[in-house]
């Protein structure tokens, strides 16, 4: 079992960023992609990003590209996600999920309880 805990949320400008943490317990060795997701209310979930927790892998939906960065710390057993240049579009739970029974490049094994984000403008 993987437990993912994510924090970082909250409410923001628009022009400001926000680093959040997704932070993984449990059989952590077991983890093979971390991604981040949005879901804003009334709409899908959304892949933002995604990170091979045990190698330097990344990849981002054309869609997002440009303004999210995800980077991992090993030693921590965290992923990040930067958000830069925040925009009221941006308003939505973020969601970090894991993956552990194959490198897959939508993780949706594991998920945390998720961190709000609220862009004003």
């Amino acid at each position: 079992q993987v437990q993912l805990v994510e924090s970082g949320g909250g409410l923001v400008q628009a022009g400001g960023s926000l680093r959040l943490s997704c932070v993984a317990s449990g059989s952590t060795n077991s983890i093979q992609t971390v991604g981040w997701f949005r879901q804003a209310p009334g709409k899908q979930r959304d892949l933002l990003a995604t990170i091979g927790f045990r190698d330097s892998t990344t990849y981002y939906p054309d869609s997002v590209k440009g303004r999210f960065t995800i980077s991992r710390d090993n030693a921590m057993d965290t992923v990040y996600l930067q958000v830069d240049d925040l925009k009221p579009e941006d308003t939505a739970v973020y969601y970090c999920s894991a993956a552990t029974a194959a490198w897959k490049l939508v993780p949706n094994d594991y998920w945390g309880q998720g961190t709000q984000v609220t862009v004003s403008s």
